[in-house]
């Protein structure tokens, strides 16, 4: 008679037997799709290997690039700014690049007057009449000319920021210069980086990274009106480091017929390359020229041509 004890025995040896074939199966038929995995494992990590190998390449090259520029620097603009009187004015996205920017102006010769930083609180919309209000009231006596009637407290605060820093006839006096600025500068408008040792001939503009909140579009284009303000007092250069595509500034001059054709733009000036290019094309609107270069969008070259070339039309 067959006990409980041999069907337990039984059992377990059935279930034992299972299990080992299961076993010896899966390894069977896994062994050439592991051996698959394997191979497929080493050949990305190979691929990856090179993918950064470029990479660290490429990061070579630009910062071999980017020495060039530096030690070109005093050989490209040897003289080309010599004694020019400059006003920098900068946005807040931009103030990475503004130091290097100022020097490069200066490698070139030129004398920086004053620098200018627009505060995000001045192209804001919601204080559209407390901007225009500052400017009415704050309007010294020495400028003898009449204010252009404007409900735009951008246009109408720029305008007077242009008139009290850059050249006019005649200059406004230091005292009621620093009046201006105290009162922009108190109100959160602006801030002024050192001393304003007298009115600028010309003006760097630097932007940076388009404003992107809700009122984006009307804050990007108080920036375009700043620009277009200062254009109708001074040569102008605006720079950008590129980012960004909507309301870009310098998209948004290259963009308009009228003020391409004065105003000069550099959409890579926040690389040593593009602030040479930048300080050559401030020589450039000296010579009552404007153009566009760099590498983005509406950039008709990557510098300007020497004025020889200009003349012979090569």
């Amino acid at each position: 008679m067959i006990n409980f004890r041999y069907h337990v025995v039984s059992l377990t040896a059935v279930f034992v037997a299972l299990a080992i074939g299961l076993v010896v199966g899966t390894a069977a038929l896994n062994g050439p799709a592991v051996d698959g995995l394997k191979d497929q494992l080493s050949g990305l990590s190979k691929q990856n290997a090179q993918y950064r190998d470029q990479v660290n390449h490429l990061q070579d090259e630009a910062n071999t690039q980017e020495q060039f520029a530096n030690d070109a620097a005093p050989i490209m603009l040897d003289g080309k700014l010599r004694n020019r009187r400059v006003m920098v004015v900068s946005l807040p996205a931009a103030s990475k690049y503004v130091d290097d920017t100022v020097a490069t102006l200066q490698v070139g010769g030129a004398k920086i007057v004053s620098r200018v930083q627009l505060e995000d609180k001045f192209t804001d919309p919601v204080n559209n009449a407390q901007l225009l209000d500052q400017a009415t009231i704050i309007r010294p006596v020495g400028l003898t000319d009449k204010a252009t009637p404007s409900t735009d407290g951008v246009a109408t605060s720029a305008a007077l920021l242009a008139a009290v820093l850059l050249d006019r006839p005649p200059n406004v006096p230091d005292d009621q210069r620093r009046m201006v600025l105290s009162a922009y500068t108190q109100g959160g408008w602006i801030s002024v980086n050192g001393d304003v040792t007298g009115p600028g001939e010309a003006v760097v503009l630097l932007t940076g990274a388009p404003y992107v909140d809700k009122d984006a579009a009307k804050r990007n284009a108080a920036v375009v009106t700043v620009v277009d303000a200062l254009d109708k007092a001074a040569p102008i250069v605006v720079g950008s480091d590129g980012t960004g595509t909507d309301g870009n500034t310098v998209a948004g001059v290259r963009s308009d017929a009228a003020l391409a054709k004065t105003i000069s733009t550099v959409d890579n000036a926040s690389t040593p390359q593009g602030r040479v290019v930048l300080s050559l094309a401030l020589a450039e609107q000296f010579d009552g020229r404007a153009g566009h270069y760099g590498i983005r969008s509406g950039a008709t070259a990557l510098m300007p041509k020497p004025a020889a070339s200009r003349t012979s039309g090569s």
